[in-house]
Formats: C-alpha cells, sequence, structure tokens
C-alpha cells in the first residue's frame, strides 16, 4: 500500500488531541504528528459536573476535517478514551440524560450499599474489577435509584468511546476494553454478567453484544473507514508497552498512574481483591492485571493552584528539596476532587503529624516521593501476585517525560526504569488500526515496531540512593498511611 495515514482520537479527561500517523509499509517507519488539541471541559447539570459531548464531537471533526484540508488522504481513524463513564440512548439514537463525569459527587456511599447488598467476593469473583466509587455498576446504581425516570426511554448504553464511535459512522459497537472497565463484565466469561444486570433491575438488551478490537465498525464522510481499537487509553498504552520479558511491568503515567502486568490469565482470587488489583480487558487474550494510582492529578492541581508556568524548573526545584520530608496517601480519597489540592496536602500532613509543606517546590516534592513510595508498595504487591519479582518497569504516557521521578521510581523500586513511548496510548490506539488494515499481526509484533521508532530512555536503580536505615524508616511511615 505504500503510505498509510492513519487518524488516533485520543481523549483525557482535560484534554485531548487528534494526531496523524504516516505508516510506510514497505520500511515499516511510523511517524507522528499532532493535528489538532483541544481542552476537555464539563458542564454542570443541576450542580453536577458531566461531559459536553456535543463539544468533544466538534472538536473531534474540526480534526479531522483539518487533515482532509491539508490534501492528505485518511486510510483509518480510531477513537480511544477514559473509562467507566457512559451515555445512554433512546430508539431515535438521542441522548436522554447527562453524562456524568466520574468523579461527580453522587456515588458517594454507593460502593458501600451495593457491596452490602451483594457481597464484596462475589462482586469480585465475577469481574476482577478493583473497588472504586465511580466505577459503572455504582454509577448506573445511582442513577438507577435517583433518576428512574429515564429508565423506560433508553434503549442503548454506550461507552463514551462507542458514542463517538456512533456519531461518526451510525452504527453502535460494544468495545471489550473499555467495557471490562464498568465492573459489570464478567471476566470469566468475557461478557456482561447477567445477575449485576439485574440486580441493577436493567435489560441486558441495552448492552448489546461486546466486541473485541481490530475491526471496522462503519464509515465515516468520504468512506474513510473508523476501526474499533483498543478504546480505553489504558489498553492502548499497553499494547505499545514495549515489556521487555513476562516479569516485566507497565506503568502508564499520566493524570492516572496505572501500574500493573500484562498476562494471559485474570487474578480474581482473595490475594488479588484484599490487594484490590483490577483485571481489565487487553487484546490478544490478555488482561490487564494492574492497580490504579491517582498519579499526576495532584502535581497538575497544585501547578494549577499556584499558576506556575515553568514546570521542568518547578520540578528541578523539587528535586533539591529534602527528600521524604512529609509523605502522603495519593490514592485518599481526600484528593479525587478537592477544591484546593494545596490545602488538602497541607490538611493531610497536618491530621498525620508530617511536616507541612508550604512552598510549592516543597508540595511538589512531596507528591513525586509518595508517588515513588505508591509504586514501590505496587510492585510488592504484583510480584506477589505472579510469584515473581518485577524484572524491570516500564513507564509509558506523558508522565514518562518526568526524568527526576523515573529516577526515582527506580530507585525505589529497585528495579530499572525504561522511558517511553510518550504518546503511548497514541501509538496503541494506531497499533489497533494496523492490525484491523492487516498490516501488524498482534501486539507483541507491534511493540518490536514501537521501539525501532521510539527510542527508549534507561535509568539504572542505584541501590545506594540513600541510607538504607533512612530509607525503610521513611517506608514504614508511609506503608503506616495506608
Amino acid at each position: 500500500m505504500g503510505i498509510l495515514n492513519i487518524a488516533a482520537i485520543d481523549l483525557g479527561a482535560s484534554s485531548g488531541r487528534v494526531m496523524l500517523s504516516t505508516y510506510h509499509t514497505e520500511n515499516k517507519q511510523l511517524s507522528l504528528v499532532e493535528i489538532h488539541r483541544f481542552k476537555n471541559q464539563f458542564i454542570s447539570y443541576q450542580g453536577h459536573d458531566c461531559w459536553d459531548l456535543v463539544y468533544l464531537e466538534n472538536e473531534i471533526l474540526t480534526g479531522l476535517r483539518k487533515i482532509l484540508e491539508s490534501g492528505k488522504q485518511l486510510h483509518s481513524i480510531g477513537i480511544d478514551t477514559w473509562g467507566v463513564d457512559y451515555v445512554l440512548l433512546d430508539k431515535q439514537g438521542e441522548v436522554i440524560a447527562p453524562t456524568y463525569a466520574y468523579w461527580d459527587h453522587r456515588t458517594q456511599g454507593v460502593l458501600e450499599k451495593v457491596q452490602t447488598e451483594l457481597g464484596k467476593e462475589n462482586i469480585y469473583r465475577k469481574t476482577g474489577i478493583q473497588f472504586l466509587t465511580f466505577n459503572t455498576l455504582y454509577q448506573l446504581k445511582a442513577m438507577v435509584d435517583e433518576n428512574p425516570q429515564w429508565l423506560s426511554q433508553v434503549t442503548d448504553f454506550l461507552m463514551i468511546p462507542d458514542y463517538l464511535n456512533y456519531r461518526l459512522t451510525g452504527v453502535i459497537n460494544r468495545e471489550y476494553t473499555n467495557a471490562t472497565t464498568t465492573q459489570l463484565v464478567n471476566v470469566n466469561i468475557d461478557s456482561w454478567d447477567t445477575a449485576l444486570l439485574d440486580y441493577l433491575g436493567l435489560p441486558a438488551s441495552w448492552f448489546g453484544r461486546i466486541r473485541h478490537p481490530g475491526i471496522q465498525i462503519g464509515f465515516w464522510e468520504n468512506r474513510v473507514p473508523v476501526m474499533s481499537v483498543a478504546s480505553h487509553d489504558t489498553a492502548s498504552a499497553v499494547i505499545s508497552a514495549p515489556l521487555s520479558d513476562d516479569y516485566a511491568a507497565y506503568l502508564c503515567s499520566g493524570t492516572w498512574s496505572l501500574m500493573g502486568l500484562d498476562t494471559t490469565t485474570p487474578h480474581n482470587d482473595e490475594l488479588a481483591m484484599n490487594l484490590n488489583i483490577t483485571n481489565e480487558g487487553g487484546i490478544d487474550g490478555h488482561y490487564r492485571v494492574l492497580k490504579n494510582i491517582m498519579g499526576l492529578w495532584l502535581f497538575n492541581r497544585i501547578c494549577l493552584e499556584r499558576q506556575v508556568v515553568n514546570i521542568p524548573e518547578l520540578v528541578a526545584q523539587a528535586a533539591n528539596e529534602t527528600p521524604f520530608r512529609s509523605l502522603i496517601n495519593p490514592n485518599a480519597e481526600c484528593f479525587l476532587n478537592p477544591n484546593s489540592m494545596v490545602e488538602s496536602i497541607q490538611q493531610y500532613c497536618r491530621e498525620h503529624r508530617q511536616v507541612v509543606p508550604e512552598t510549592t517546590s516543597q508540595l511538589a516534592r512531596c507528591i513525586f516521593d509518595s508517588l515513588a513510595m505508591l509504586y514501590r508498595q505496587v510492585a510488592d504487591e504484583l510480584a506477589r501476585l505472579q510469584g515473581h519479582s518485577i524484572s524491570c518497569l516500564h513507564i509509558v504516557g506523558g508522565g514518562c517525560q518526568n526524568e527526576f521521578l523515573n529516577q526515582l521510581c527506580a530507585d525505589l523500586c529497585g528495579v530499572d526504569v525504561f522511558a517511553g513511548p510518550v504518546e503511548a496510548s497514541v501509538l496503541g490506539n494506531i497499533g489497533c488500526q494496523l492490525m484491523a488494515l492487516d498490516q501488524i499481526g498482534n501486539a507483541k509484533e507491534f511493540r518490536e515496531l514501537v521501539c525501532q521508532n521510539f527510542p527508549l530512555k534507561h535509568y539504572k536503580n542505584n541501590p545506594h540512593f540513600m541510607p538504607t536505615s533512612l530509607l525503610e524508616k521513611k517506608w514504614r511511615e508511609f506503608c503506616n498511611l495506608n
């Protein structure tokens, strides 16, 4: 075919991009260029935070039309987004209810109620999904209890990327990787769990048949094929993570950090449940056995509040601060969506008798130290699951550009770290499209292609980066926060 032009639409909670990849089929050169970037924004509905679907669709169309206006022929399009959030359609295909953002407060207390009524072990054995207050299961339970008047109008439940694909093609498709984030898919059979749907009182007809990525959904205008990719952005990121061996772990670093293993079998036993491990769907019959970590959301928020313009300068300043002076648990619920992240961190430190960080660089250092400690904790948990220590850690995504945090992670986790690619979710999106176009056979082959085109950066573990006795003292302090 010579040259393929592939559009990858990658939407995150804070921003979205339309990227254009050019793939030379003869020499297997792969390049990326950003065509259109836009902020993601939510709208308010009766005091609730909701996604602006009309805005997102218009921005996607703006990006795609920019490609066509440049004279490029598009060979395919794919969309990936965050997980758990959904859209409800009526029989005319119109949206009939707000599309709530996952951090909206309406699910407070719902997780505990559902666990009491169904049993925590029962839910986990079925789904293998970690318990997070914003999982779709609890979002739907809140909707059923608070707005039952919507139920009679609904004909289709779609995850956000499935909805956006529907808007491009007019075809409804339920993609597997994003569906698994709902905590409604039975991990043992890879289809919707009818008992959970019955508990919610929702008909199975809303949910349709789940289909794996790597297929064509339909066509956008001018007969451009729209492909089903691994539409959960983490699933796409893992596809491009160049895992070096069977014991390597990945860390998708961005607003959220997601750290885990790429396995052929799920881990939904008691140990995994107690560790709150999630088993999300991947491709090629694999599972993403991982744990969600709040990630650079905390850092991004303090930068916004303190009006930081020069991010690299702040990271450099943080590196010169006293290490492990203050530690927090980044996954504490108080950091999910506070009015002020600065005040939340400071209050947390006061309550846990930590030194309170005052300057922006002290706050940043507190976040970086705490994240690295949490990475170490999760690395230990993953080692217990696979019965073998992790051999190395591959950090992918935008957060892999933070060289200070990468080295801190290597030193604390006791393994070498490989950073890259930066555009992991976009590349995984493109990889799925290349598979659908019969250019790539599987994820392993695509990872080799990524390594050829996007060199990695190596951070060697330094076991002597601080005195062992001091490190263990700080480690115990961190563990006591959990």
